[in-house]
């Protein structure tokens, strides 16, 4: 089980580097082809590159031209007027911004390269889920008890917490003193999306495997896994997709202020549901 655990999370970690990448790299102006490792790369113009191009974690920003081919592994390649690529040009993955400012995603990118910057950024947001999973498991295991006993209050306070979030920076930024507080406030705002997203991943994983195997009881690391991947692929679903995943975000948020008040200050609770006990990670 160690083992397996590992391994999930160093892939989880790699895609996530790779993904991030792009927006921590420095930029470099280069003169020659070849591999470029975690930098942002120009080719100046009237510069001529003889060779391949390679950029990993980085982008790609052609204004010369390029004697060979341009690939770009975890970024985006932009062509300006005047450049020229000799070859073919080719993208795989792109910036985690993207999952976060779906309106920054670089624009006129194939629909090949749009799925794998989807999955890229999937892959990269379920690390962050899994790392919380792992860093705070006694947290997450308590959002996930008050999403099993609260399932309508934890979306109610997920609604008035997302709502108040824009008043309460606006009232800290107006008070100077509490400017300093803001990102203390985004910071609880995504510690809370996450954990109650780690919780609500690992109540769906829970509940398909009991569907499936009645008498198996999950780890909560499986249960977590086959809840990401599920809540991923309804996400990407037309029409639908966009209702689940601003419901994931309500109700993982509320789960997860819920999960740092005592169950005492929400006043009576029903009976959870049922379901055999979880075993340790």
């Amino acid at each position: 089980m160690k083992r397996s655990v590992s391994a999930a999370l160093w892939f989880f970690i790699s895609c996530l580097i790779v993904s991030i990448a792009p927006a921590v790299a420095r930029t470099v102006s280069i003169d020659h082809g070849g591999t470029y490792w975690g930098e942002n790369v120009t080719v100046d113009r009237d510069q001529v590159i003889d060779g391949d191009l390679t950029v990993v974690g980085g982008d790609a920003l052609i204004e010369g031209t390029v004697q060979g081919d341009v690939n770009d592994y975890g970024g985006h390649i932009e062509m300006l007027p005047g450049a020229a690529i000799t070859g073919e040009h080719n993208e795989f993955g792109g910036p985690y911004f993207g999952a976060l400012a779906p309106w920054a995603t670089a624009a006129g990118a194939s629909t090949i390269m749009a799925e794998n910057r989807r999955i890229l950024r999937s892959l990269a947001y379920g690390a962050i889920i899994l790392l919380i999973f792992l860093i705070f498991p006694a947290r997450v295991r308590i959002a996930l008890d008050r999403l099993e006993r609260h399932p309508g209050l934890s979306a109610g306070v997920g609604t008035i917490a997302l709502l108040a979030v824009i008043p309460i920076a606006v009232l800290l930024l107006v008070s100077i003193i509490g400017i300093p507080l803001i990102p203390l406030e985004i910071a609880a705002v995504f510690a809370g999306v996450f954990i109650g997203q780690a919780a609500l991943g690992m109540l769906v994983g829970r509940r398909l495997f009991e569907l499936v195997h009645p008498q198996t009881t999950p780890s909560p690391l499986a249960a977590l896994l086959l809840g990401l991947i599920v809540i991923g692929a309804a996400q990407v679903v037309p029409f639908v997709g966009w209702f689940v995943t601003m419901l994931v975000v309500l109700v993982g948020l509320g789960a997860g202020i819920l999960a740092f008040i005592r169950e005492s200050g929400l006043g009576s609770a029903r009976a959870p549901i049922s379901g055999p006990p979880m075993k340790p990670a």
